[in-house]
């Protein structure tokens, strides 16, 4: 892993992304890119009558917002002992990542605040449609290390088999890696398969199939990681499409909405 991409915007969750990121670049001796997306509807206003402009004074605070928030990590950066460059473009935020995810190795976005709407919108966008592993951390809370024990969601998926071998480079360095599988979630690839597939990779890996009773896949996945002490859990993204669990509830929605752990995923 030698290109990190971060999603650089001043938000709830931005501090913890940071953290995180700052982790990974030096753990893994990584390029750290910081990626600041100015959302075009962030000034753009509407007429009564259907037309659109852009306020002035709204563009020109917004600017001074966004160069302050700059200026305020750059500090912070230049006292870190990694490679980094700072990346701004004006679009959509979750249409840049996906764009700029193409040549990075892991993508650092946050978990869903439940306040806002759209963050949800954006990590699921990113998850659902980059070829690039996901790393999604929880809002106002400490970082955790990412050598620690590791969790990873299994169902026999290629959703879950992608995750597993995207997953690699962070399993390697984890002091510990369990394979969860909820009974009755899986298909023609166990979890002794992946077990098998990380030995040969050099992981030791333990392998646990759990009864649902009843309860969510999702809740059962991230009892058993919270229980195991996990620092983050690996999991498929959307084995569904995003439709179909928007309106039917899905796993990886409940993995967003409800996990208080680091998820990496991948689709």
């Amino acid at each position: 892993m030698k290109f990190i991409l971060l999603y650089a915007n001043d938000d709830n969750g931005f501090e913890e992304r940071l953290s995180t990121a700052l982790q990974a670049a030096s753990g893994f001796a990584a390029h750290l890119s910081c990626l600041q997306v100015t959302p075009f509807d962030a000034f753009i206003m509407a007429e009564p009558f259907g037309g659109i402009y852009a306020l002035a004074t709204v563009v020109e605070q917004l600017r001074e917002k966004e160069e302050a928030h700059r200026t305020r990590v750059e500090a912070r950066l230049k006292n870190e002992r990694i490679e980094w460059d700072w990346q701004h473009y004006e679009g959509q935020p979750a249409n840049m990542i996906v764009q700029r995810a193409r040549l990075a190795d892991l993508v650092i976005l946050s978990l869903p605040n439940h306040d806002e709407a759209h963050s949800l919108a954006l990590t699921a966008d990113v998850a659902l449609h980059a070829r690039t592993p996901v790393l999604a951390v929880p809002e106002q809370q400490p970082a955790s290390e990412l050598t620690g024990p590791a969790a990873v969601a299994w169902n026999g998926s290629p959703e879950s088999a992608h995750a597993l071998r995207s997953s690699l480079p962070m399993l390697r360095k984890a002091s510990s890696v369990h394979i969860i599988s909820v009974a009755g979630d899986h298909s023609e690839l166990s979890g002794n398969d992946a077990t098998a597939y990380l030995a040969g990779h050099g992981i030791v890996a333990e392998f646990r199939e759990l009864p649902r009773n009843g309860h969510a896949v999702a809740d059962v996945l991230l009892e058993a990681a919270s229980a195991l002490n996990a620092h983050y859990l690996v999991a498929g993204a959307y084995g569904h499409t995003r439709i179909r669990e928007a309106i039917l509830g899905g796993a990886t929605r409940d993995l967003l909405t409800r996990s208080k752990l680091p998820l990496l995923l991948a689709h």
